[in-house]
């Protein structure tokens, strides 16, 4: 089935790049406070000290480079990363961004594939990029950020385009490495158009920010959903307030601090919210929307009865932008249902067979998406670029289903599957049964080879209390609501599980876990006895 909506016009004065939108925001909105970094030597910044302190950084940068040449960023969450990455914009120069957490081999492949001239660091992490670029075999100068120049405490250095570099909308301005589930991360080339379109579709559509918004953010920098929340408050003339780090035992009292409306979360942040202690004041903020992709389908409502605001789940890829969204509208129908709701203005959803074409309503399939925003490709990969970007659609690799009214339903990643004994298993639909059970917190669905059915269904559960869960019981659970083929064999109890810096579930170090586990088709096996 098709959905869509069409494109809405844009204001007239909208800026076609991130250096017009960085200069417009200091023109319209001048020294009232646009960043607030709690806990950076220097923490509230006005919109017109960021352009001030862009124009003087992309200066500097061009003093160092040439345009079209790429600054790689290694920081951890202080104001120098989007300041960087905003003059590199302006001077012609695409950013690279490198997780602090990652090691030398991981640092060696992203230098060598994007091949910077520039990384801008901390001395926390240059002995790192140094020995990664010497693995990598690239030359690369180092640029300490505490040497970047300061910003100017007062007056607007205004637009510097002209002064080097002409910017346009089709810009390259990111190379954004993405993971898949195999081979290394691959670059999405990220356009001045890319960023723009997410920040129009946040103000001009649900959540519709304004000037009176506080955002929060406590993701790394090196992903997107901090930079898209960059984007869209300088557009906006919202405040954006940026945590160092994500804390679930610390996040609502920084809400309410800083009278915070919105925010966004993914991954396990939901759940590890809802784990802390009740507060008195849980109900004593100004939030009036959460946007989360993954909302576990079983805590949907006790999120929203704990803190008394709706969450709405979005969905977006960093090879296409900001592409479906629930609305207030259908909310209050949806929660706890898995839906990700319709496709942002611009943007056309789509969910087909394994040849490309659409299949009605109900029935599962690829989704699929088109309309503006998308990637520009991946950097120095034509054929990966081709097989995702058929016919000018984005083939995103999850599975999902349309319902009669036109809304997507999620159903998990293709490649998130089990194949067991030539069935399909979708690793969302055991975890989320799993989690509806009042004894476990959060489960994880992987698979284990098997010289017999070419891959087993394993799982990793943590349970919800103090008390470990009775695996036994689980899979008498899970036996009389699926089909046998899905019931796990291995049952794998831990505390908790590795999760990425955007707190995400680490599948591919729960894949290499060999701790113990239960396997269910040895009947005399003790709990946490056997592993497979």
């Amino acid at each position: 089935m098709s959905t869509g909506i069409p494109a809405g016009a844009p204001e007239r004065d909208d800026p076609p790049t991130l250096s017009a939108l960085v200069s417009r925001a200091a023109r319209l909105h001048g020294d009232k406070v646009a960043w607030v970094f709690p806990h950076a030597d220097r923490p509230a910044w006005t919109f017109r000290e960021i352009d001030a302190a862009v124009d003087r950084i992309s200066r500097f940068l061009r003093q160092r480079a040439e345009p079209g040449d790429r600054v790689a960023l290694m920081l951890p969450n202080i104001p120098e990363f989007p300041l960087v990455w905003l003059a590199a914009a302006r001077a012609g120069l695409a950013m690279v961004p490198v997780n602090t957490q990652t090691r030398s081999a991981d640092a060696a492949h992203l230098l060598r594939d994007s091949g910077p001239a520039l990384v801008v660091t901390t001395p926390a992490y240059a002995e790192l990029i140094g020995a990664a670029a010497g693995e990598a075999g690239v030359a690369v100068t180092i640029v300490r950020a505490d040497d970047l120049p300061a910003a100017s405490p007062g007056g607007s250095a205004g637009d510097a385009a002209g002064d080097g570099h002409a910017a346009a909308p089709g810009d390259l301005v990111n190379i954004q490495y993405t993971s898949g589930t195999t081979g290394l991360p691959k670059g999405c080339m990220l356009s001045n158009h890319y960023w723009l379109t997410i920040a129009r579709a946040l103000r001009d559509n649900f959540p519709r920010l304004g000037p009176d918004d506080v955002l929060y953010t406590a993701q790394p920098f090196s992903y997107m959903d901090p930079q898209w929340n960059v984007a869209a408050a300088l557009l906006a003339g919202a405040r954006l307030v940026v945590a160092d780090r994500f804390s679930a035992s610390r996040m609502w009292a920084d809400l309410r601090e800083h009278r915070v409306t919105v925010f966004y979360c993914l991954g396990m942040m939901p759940a590890a919210l809802l784990a802390q202690p009740p507060h008195p004041l849980d109900r004593e903020h100004r939030v009036r929307a959460v946007l989360a992709s993954g909302i576990p389908a079983q805590l949907h409502r006790a999120l929203e009865d704990r803190w008394g605001v709706p969450w709405y789940e979005a969905f977006g890829m960093t090879e296409s932008g900001a592409d479906l969204i629930v609305t207030p509208e259908d909310h209050d129908e949806t929660v706890g249902t898995g839906c990700i709701g319709r496709p942002q203005p611009g943007k056309h959803a789509e969910v087909v067979d394994d040849s490309g074409r659409p299949v009605p309503a109900g029935e599962p399939g690829e989704l699929v998406i088109s309309g503006t925003g998308l990637m520009s490709g991946y950097w120095r990969r034509p054929e990966d670029t081709a097989r995702v970007l058929r016919g000018g659609r984005m083939h995103t690799g999850d599975r999902v289903r349309s319902d009669e009214a036109g809304r997507i339903h999620y159903i998990g990643r293709a490649k998130d599957m089990v194949r067991r004994s030539g069935e399909n298993v979708s690793a969302r639909e055991v975890e989320a049964l799993l989690e509806s059970h009042p004894s476990v917190r959060t489960a994880a669905v992987v698979p284990e080879p098997d010289a017999l059915r070419g891959e087993e269904v394993k799982v990793f559960v943590v349970p919800a209390g103090p008390q470990a869960p009775d695996v036994r019981a689980l899979l008498e659970f899970c036996r009389e609501r699926l089909a046998p083929f899905k019931v796990p064999r291995y049952w794998c109890v831990r505390d908790s599980l590795p999760v990425t810096p955007s707190e995400r579930v680490a599948k591919g170090e729960l894949r290499a876990d060999r701790g113990p586990c239960w396997d269910a088709a040895v009947p005399a096996a003790r709990d946490g006895g056997d592993r497979p």
